[in-house]
């Protein structure tokens, strides 16, 4: 839960406890990298400081938001954490879970799955539990392409920094790569890529 913006609520990061005996704590440490630091709560908080129109400080367009998240779980792995071969592990199983994700949506929404087919496929191919599948296939059923927005985002978001990395070389900054992806507030994907241009070429003259 993000804060209030204007400094009397902080932000809170809360763990599911539903069918808690159901939850590997494996997958915590990329899940916490995903909602907290430097993922989603990072993201919005430094988008509640900007001095853009206030609709925009909360604005989430899911590709862009949902794709920081993901790139924010294999950052942790470039900072060196993962120390644990077993939370390095839960980080690979989520890898799962996201492209099986895109065989699931498409298939529901454009291939014409059915319910059960669904969790099926999710429970043979990733290290859910069949509860937390159930809860996951029903929540795409009902946010067509919203489990595709992860993946669209993080692979647009890895390409931009690649494309930085190659056109700049040595003078390749990643804390100011990333500021530039975040610091703008949520975008659409193609207005962010334009200001992820624009920033290179800045770069590049200076």
């Amino acid at each position: 839960m993000p804060s209030s913006g204007d400094g009397t609520t902080s932000g809170t990061y809360f763990l599911g406890t539903r069918d808690l005996h159901t939850q590997p704590l494996y997958t915590l440490e990329a899940l916490t990298y995903h909602e907290g630091v430097p993922g989603h709560h990072l993201q919005t908080a430094l988008a509640m400081e900007l001095d853009i129109p206030a609709f925009r400080r909360t604005l989430s367009h899911s590709a862009f938001t949902e794709g920081w998240g993901l790139y924010s779980e294999r950052l942790g792995k470039d900072m060196g954490f993962y120390q644990d071969p077993y939370s390095d592990f839960g980080r690979l199983t989520y890898e799962t879970w996201r492209a099986c994700r895109l065989v699931v949506d498409t298939g529901l929404h454009a291939f014409g799955w059915s319910r059960q087919k669904a969790i099926d496929f999710m429970v043979d191919n990733t290290a859910l539990a069949r509860d937390e599948v159930t809860a996951e296939i029903d929540r795409y059923i009902t946010w067509p392409a919203q489990a595709l927005s992860y993946k669209i985002g993080e692979i647009k978001i890895r390409e931009l920094r690649k494309k930085a990395e190659k056109a700049l070389g040595g003078k390749f900054d990643l804390r100011a790569f990333h500021d530039t992806i975040i610091g703008n507030g949520s975008l659409p994907i193609a207005i962010l890529e334009e200001i992820v241009n624009d920033w290179i070429q800045g770069q590049k003259k200076q």
